[in-house]
């Protein structure tokens, strides 16, 4: 299933174009033009709509900002649909528009349907709707990492499944490899740690403070220190409330007080405000006489015993003792005390938790081990499969003779310790497994495979990227696939052959293509025109879509840089008609 095509796009302001619009095909469309028309422009406008780096020094001199506006069709359900909906875009009658625009000053912004979104949601939207193709594409598959990021797409589940579950486990061993050289080198720093401890813990012990015992002591220490005054003004309270048993002629205030409770008492009766002030003075009677028991009872009690104050003295300073180095107050010593012990309990199971995690770690690499060992052999059945339909392509591509293969190889452990076992060998293992693999080319019989690096001269790495492409297609498909010079240094049948292998993938996908072969763009579903005005530059008029007559003026100018060669023209009209029978 197709999920998108892209419509067109306008781009404004962007290198040399002024203002054009760009047509496209849902099948196959060829971008032609002379050199330095500005086909690659073109790209470069994809590129931006799909979350590409802004450079502002694309921006046309005299304007203030490039824009780039595009217009993809998605049916309903499309991944890229329900993506964008999430972020708030809304489709326009099942199209989703999408703006760049990068100001001259380097400043970049990006819309999706009519909402501003971050330019790396276009990105991620990219990986849903276009594989982009160009020289620096090429390059990356010279990169082995690459060249086995392919083999895994190729492979699916196959590979997907185990690397996954490799992955959980590899991450888990890393944490748990970490860990233990933690605990190992930092080994003596943790048995100091662990002797401070103890010796802190030892001293808390040795004093046993009690929660609050602080604060109690200090209130028992300033009424010891404060005895005898203390009793006296006791003593001197309980006179003047109960009187002097050794002065008969005193007068307290606990008789005054009754004597006035029984002068009211005698005429309550008479008066309802007076009964109720004779009630309140008993009150005050009953109260006055508790007050003077408790006083005399406050004063037996009394200890001024120097000893005792001596005894809260001294445990106050251990104490004290405590909070100077280990909490402001008892309560912060004892929590420290509780800290430090589980501390202590974590320090002391290192040897314990060393036993644990080596455990561990040599359970997880004898996992790791299998899985690096599925993976390998999920991708040499892969690569003989994707070798095998890549080199069937190139035959179609003009290479009948060329052989694709892979070289899925590991790397020894010097370390024993430090590898997982493949093949019964310990081997260098990372994130993605223990394999190495690199794709080989025999161009022809009797040469030996090698790197595509080194084996492939610039046409036949195009060719070899546009099979790996069509390959892809089958298992992997993308709507829109984006070529820029893929057929570069490529001539002859073979540039034929590219332009059938194109229209073959533009069957089931749209395919846009850069080229300057006349042959590639005989093929082509629609073929657009990029051409300067006299000043220079692409105006709207610029970019036009050819048919009939003009486009075999420009087949015939491809041909043979002369628009009304006849040789040229019957050529060009040759080319078309191989195109249309092949279609």
């Amino acid at each position: 299933m197709v999920w998108g095509v892209l419509e067109e796009m306008r781009i404004r302001s962007l290198g040399v174009i002024d203002d054009a619009v760009v047509e496209l095909s849902p099948g196959f469309t060829a971008v032609t033009g002379e050199t330095g028309a500005g086909k690659t422009m073109v790209v470069t406008s994809l590129g931006l709509l799909l979350g590409g780096r802004a450079d502002p020094a694309l921006v046309r001199i005299g304007a203030g900002s490039a824009v780039v506006e595009g217009r993809i069709s998605l049916p309903p359900g499309a991944p890229a649909a329900l993506r964008a909906e999430e972020a708030g875009a809304e489709l326009d009658e099942g199209a989703l528009l999408v703006t760049r625009t990068v100001s001259a000053e380097g400043r970049s912004r990006a819309h999706l349907g009519g909402r501003s979104v971050p330019v790396g949601l276009l990105a991620e939207l990219a990986d849903e709707l276009v594989a982009v193709h160009g020289q620096t594409d090429q390059q990356g598959l010279l990169k082995p990492a690459r060249q086995r990021g392919a083999l895994d797409r190729y492979a699916g589940e196959a590979v997907a499944g185990p690397l996954a579950a490799y992955g959980e486990v590899y991450r888990r061993l890393r944490a748990v490899t970490a860990e233990l050289d933690e605990i190992t080198t930092r080994a003596r720093e943790r048995a100091q740690e662990a002797d401070l401890l103890r010796f802190g813990l030892g001293e808390i012990e040795a004093v046993a403070p009690l929660a609050g015992e602080d604060a109690e002591l200090a209130a028992e220490a300033e009424r010891l220190g404060h005895a005898e005054a203390l009793a006296s003004a006791a003593a001197l309270a309980h006179a003047a409330l109960a009187g002097n048993p050794e002065d008969p002629e005193s007068v307290d205030a606990t008789t005054l007080v009754a004597g006035a409770g029984r002068a009211l008492e005698a005429v309550r009766t008479h008066d309802p405000a007076l009964a109720a002030l004779a009630d309140r003075m008993g009150e005050i009677s009953i109260l006055l006489a508790d007050v003077a028991q408790e006083l005399a009872g406050y004063a037996d009690d009394l200890d001024a015993d120097p000893l005792r104050l001596a005894a809260v003295e001294e445990r106050r300073a251990a104490l004290t003792q405590l909070t100077r180095k280990y909490g402001d107050s008892v309560g912060a010593v004892l929590l420290w005390a509780e800290e430090s012990a589980a501390r202590l309990l974590e320090l002391d199971g290192d040897d314990d938790r060393i036993g644990e995690l080596s455990a561990e770690r040599d359970r997880l690499r004898d996992e790791l081990s299998v899985l690096a060992q599925r993976l390998t052999d999920a991708r040499v059945e892969a690569a003989d499969r994707f070798a095998q339909a890549v080199t069937a392509e190139l035959a179609s591509l003009a290479m009948p003779h060329a052989r694709v293969s892979f070289d899925i190889r590991q790397t020894e452990a010097l370390d024993e310790a430090a590898g997982v076992e493949v093949g019964g060998r310990r081997v260098v293992y990372g994130p993605a497994g223990a394999d190495e693999v690199e794709l080989l080319l025999a161009p022809h019989p009797g040469a030996p495979p090698r790197p595509i690096a080194k084996g492939a001269s610039g046409g036949e790495l195009s060719r070899v990227m546009l099979a790996v492409e069509v390959v892809f297609a089958g298992v992997d498909p993308v709507p829109t696939y984006l070529f820029d010079e893929v057929d570069a240094g490529v001539g002859g049948k073979a540039a034929v052959e590219i332009g059938r292998r194109l229209a073959k993938l533009a069957k089931s996908a749209q395919v846009v293509v850069v080229t300057h072969l006349p042959q590639v763009a005989a093929f082509a579903d629609r073929q657009l025109l990029v051409e300067k005005t006299n000043d220079g530059s692409v105006t709207r008029s610029g970019v036009t879509v050819l048919e009939g007559e003009e486009r075999v003026r420009e087949l015939s100018r491809m041909l043979a840089g002369q628009e009304d060669s006849e040789t040229a023209r019957a050529h060009a009209e040759e080319l078309l008609a191989t195109a249309r029978a092949d279609g």
